[in-house]
């Protein structure tokens, strides 16, 4: 979906406003930068709402690596609405997808876009979905802070190390300079979309990855981990090194499939432009016909998009555009509930359907 289509949404979302959702007033400013427009979104709630006489429960599951993020929003939203519980669980992103397809859960947290063997069984089950991106993630690879020998590894090394026949054991198995050690692997387990992610970009194929590793759909089981073993190496989502950062050494990665390629660490800048080789885009999946029947639901999604970007940073990963968590809660809330990837304005990206 193309500028054309993106800007049909912002013009839906401004007659639909217009056309009789009260509360709720939509502004359009030209800018001359790129030649496009942006959309100023300013919200007055009319007397009479009732929002702070919400009550009732969500239930949300999946992805460790967008629980910071997730629960940051709960627990804000709980403080401006006590009656209502909100419940955040970590199974996983594919552990969670089993749970939404069946309807056991409001929201699904996503380290990686719903697979299509996922979208059929939600299809078959009748199940709806709204998918919206909250952020973005440079995956970090970690090895023990003792550690004074690996500064940066080349997205070729990763696969040796991780493939499936893998015959690398000791560090001096991938460069002779280094110690006979054995590394000590931790990742992610199968139902994690981080493990999908890692293993489809470094290794060729999802799920695609040795056997004999440390696994753990907790990321602070990995974190420990790395930390206690001086040889080990690890991968999960940025965040968990953000927050334990004196634990852990960041390594920097290369893609040495690209001519002219360097070692570059994820830090804002390199993620936001996909510079860094293992960044990816954070979502959230919401159950579509429970958005539209519970209000709770819906406020709490309207409240998670519209302050996003703090709760991104408050977890330590890296907001999306300003301009895209506003236009993305003014189509939400004026009942546009697809497109809302094609709002982010990452282009000519592979990350998968959407």
């Amino acid at each position: 979906m193309g500028f054309t289509r993106i800007f049909s949404i912002i013009l839906s979302v401004l007659m639909l406003v217009v056309g009789g959702i009260a509360g709720y007033v939509v502004s359009l400013s030209t800018v001359t930068n790129q030649g496009g427009y942006t959309v100023t979104i300013t919200q007055t709630v009319m007397a009479g709402t009732t929002l702070a006489q919400l009550s009732g429960s969500i239930e949300i599951d999946g992805s460790s690596t967008v629980y910071p993020i997730t629960e940051a929003a709960a627990e804000d939203f709980m403080k401006l609405h006590p009656a209502v519980k909100v419940s955040v669980g970590i199974s996983g992103t594919g552990g969670g997808f089993k749970r939404f397809v069946i309807g056991e859960t409001d929201i699904n947290d996503a380290s990686r876009p719903i697979l299509k063997s996922e979208a059929e069984l939600a299809t078959n089950n009748g199940i709806g979905w709204i998918e919206v991106p909250i952020g973005i993630d440079g995956l970090a690879v970690v090895v023990n802070p003792e550690n004074d020998f690996v500064d940066c590894l080349t997205i070729s090394e990763l696969r040796e190390i991780w493939k499936p026949d893998s015959t690398i054991k000791y560090w001096s198995d991938l460069r002779p300079e280094w110690p006979k050690k054995e590394i000590r692997l931790y990742g992610p387990g199968p139902d994690s979309g981080t493990f999908d992610f890692f293993t489809e970009r470094v290794v060729g194929k999802a799920k695609s990855s040795r056997t004999d590793y440390v696994a753990s759909e907790d990321d602070n089981v990995l974190v420990a981990g790395v930390e206690g073993e001086k040889y080990s190496l690890g991968y999960f989502g940025y965040a968990y090194y953000i927050n334990h950062k004196e634990r852990l050494k960041i390594v920097k990665i290369k893609d040495d499939a690209v001519p002219g390629s360097q070692c570059i660490g994820p830090i804002d800048e390199t993620i936001t432009t996909f510079e860094y080789p293992l960044a990816r885009p954070l979502f959230i999946y919401v159950n579509k016909m429970k958005f539209t029947n519970k209000p709770e639901l819906r406020e709490f999604v309207y409240y998670y998009l519209e302050n996003g970007a703090k709760f991104v940073r408050i977890a330590g990963y890296t907001p999306l555009p300003d301009n895209y968590y506003k236009l993305a809660a003014a189509a939400l809330r004026s009942g546009i509930t697809t497109g809302l990837y094609e709002l982010t304005l990452i282009k000519g990206k592979d990350l998968g359907p959407h």
